[in-house]
């Protein structure tokens, strides 16, 4: 094990209590809510996991789901998942959503395009399929962002039953893809890779950002019992599913020996046990004056503090890398699924619920 990653579980085996914020729920009624974005107007969308794109117009909750989304597999952890906009928006009008389609044991993960126009998607595309299929409904990730060059970043778990297939780029599974925005692929960072093939040794990632001052891609994923990962994402590296973990599998046996395995990257830090981290946001806003440069992570499990649940953990970033990480919102018992760092610089957090809500988060 590198020293580095040694002194991150040390961290990360005492988080402490984050200083008191205030809550506010803007909205509830949501059904197993999924991701949330800001529209240039300060409306919200939100996409529900059964397949519905909602709309907040004015800080209401309008009754009418979306109309023009695509039909999706809601099964397992598949549906309608993911949705950024485009870093033009306010002049092109695309946003983009990913969600799986097919049947239980023959189905994909999808990434669309479209507009939206008052309470409806219009000028909807396909734009990218991942192959191969696969026969499970689980480790999807699905998570997007944009790079500095509006070239699109996808993470794509590796389907649970093939977890092998992370370490063969000529496929998509347990790879993160570079594509331009209206879907075509990259050349591929890793020899020999599929097309668009930026990243492989991926497991099931759940989140997908690039800080916007330093341009570094950051991104979490899953972990099997134990070694939930953050990782500092380089063109061309393996990042060692499942020949590097620091869990076990869930029947307890071994899923491998190494924690750290010749060229393969390590993380930055990772938890042990597992928190479940479903989102992660780098806080660049400005109601939160302290926390400049930190990374937000939602847990959709309970952590390693006492009484504490489903909830939002801030790890604290000096010069790269973690020193310290504090949690918030484990009172809400709930799992948190999604954050996000709005226009003003306080925080939409969502729960995972049969009725699920968006909460506003802001200093007390």
């Amino acid at each position: 094990m590198s020293v580095g990653l040694f002194a991150s579980l040390l961290i990360l085996a005492q988080p402490l209590v984050g200083e008191a914020v205030e809550t506010e729920i803007l909205v509830s009624g949501l059904d197993h809510p999924w991701a949330v974005a800001e529209l240039p107007d300060g409306d919200l969308l939100v996409t529900e996991k059964p397949g519905g794109l909602r709309w907040i117009h004015e800080g209401a909750l309008i009754a009418a789901p979306v109309s023009g989304t695509p039909d999706v597999l809601y099964s397992g952890q598949g549906g309608l998942l993911d949705l950024v906009l485009h870093p033009d928006y306010a002049e092109n009008g695309w946003l983009y959503l990913t969600w799986t389609e097919g049947t239980r044991r023959d189905n994909t993960l999808k990434l669309g395009r479209a507009r939206f126009e008052a309470g409806a998607l219009t000028d909807f595309e396909t734009i990218f399929v991942v192959e191969p299929n696969r026969s499970s409904n689980v480790h999807y990730g699905a998570r997007m962002t944009f790079l500095p060059d509006n070239s699109l970043l996808l993470a794509i778990g590796e389907g649970f039953d093939f977890r092998e297939e992370a370490q063969r780029p000529d496929n998509y599974l347990g790879t993160i893809i570079r594509l331009a925005d209206d879907g075509t692929p990259f050349p591929p960072e890793v020899e020999d890779g599929a097309p668009g093939v930026y990243s492989y040794g991926h497991r099931n990632p759940q989140a997908l950002l690039v800080d916007p001052e330093t341009g570094v891609v950051w991104q979490n994923e899953h972990g099997p019992r134990g070694g939930d990962e953050i990782n500092r994402i380089e063109p061309g590296a393996n990042y060692g599913w499942p020949i590097v973990s620091l869990g076990i599998d869930y029947t307890g046996a071994l899923v491998t020996p190494f924690d750290h395995y010749g060229e393969m990257t390590d993380p930055v830090l990772a938890w042990v046990p597992s928190i479940a981290p479903s989102s992660m946001e780098i806080y660049r806003g400005e109601m939160f004056a302290d926390w400049q440069g930190d990374l937000l992570v939602t847990a959709l499990i309970r952590g390693d503090a006492p009484s504490l649940g489903g909830h939002l953990r801030r790890v604290e970033m000096v010069d790269g890398e973690p020193v310290a990480q504090y949690v918030y919102l484990g009172d809400i018992d709930a799992r948190l699924r999604d954050v996000f760092v709005a226009s003003d610089g306080s925080l939409l957090v969502l729960t995972d619920e049969d009725d699920g809500q968006l909460i506003r988060v802001t200093p007390r």
